[in-house]
């Protein structure tokens, strides 16, 4: 596994509608190995193949539903996050019910926004071997599943966004300019 460079905006990459994977081969095995090994590393908690400069339908997320835990559980009640893997992945269908929340981007470093999103979908594709797999995720999970898949249809979540201001790179200080 290797970490990959992460491409910023404007990389044309980020703009164009990734291809279809039809070879699951050990070329892409390697790739979804690094993307999660990249997405730890950043940090974040999903990661589109185009990010890492692959023009390829592949998505990884990885979330701990104790993260929409406004209680606070404590670290020995905590579920470890959950990795999914999809490839080819679409959502085929959207809660009518949608929510405003704020998102950044690894592609567009020290930028966040606010973006309206379907509160809940249904996500389907393909795990890493190539079986179906169906996916239902509310809130913050449907939030990064609907910004991963918008990167594949080369939307970035300034396109979608409400309200964008710029994250100071002190720790703890947001300044909401606007951008």
């Amino acid at each position: 596994m290797a970490i990959r460079d992460i491409v910023f905006l404007p990389e044309p990459v980020l703009r164009r509608k990734a291809h279809k994977v039809t070879d699951f081969g050990p070329e892409l095995q390697t790739l979804i190995d690094d993307m999660v090994e990249t997405m730890r590393e950043a940090p974040g908690v999903g990661l589109a193949a185009p990010q890492v400069a692959e023009p390829v339908r592949v998505i990884v997320v990885e979330y701990s539903e104790d993260d929409d835990d406004e209680d606070g559980a404590s670290p020995e009640k905590k579920k470890p996050p959950k990795l999914y893997t999809l490839v080819n992945p679409e959502i085929t269908r959207f809660s009518d019910e949608k929510v405003v929340g704020t998102e950044g981007c690894l592609s567009v470093p020290n930028i966040l926004g606010d973006v309206n999103r379907s509160l809940a979908v249904t996500v389907k594709g393909l795990n890493r071997h190539g079986k179906p797999v169906t996916i239902k995720a509310n809130g913050w999970l449907a939030r990064i599943f609907q910004h991963e898949v918008d990167h594949l249809e080369g939307i970035i979540f300034v396109d979608l966004a409400e309200k964008l201001w710029k994250v100071e790179e002190s720790p703890g200080q947001v300044i909401k300019d606007n951008v």
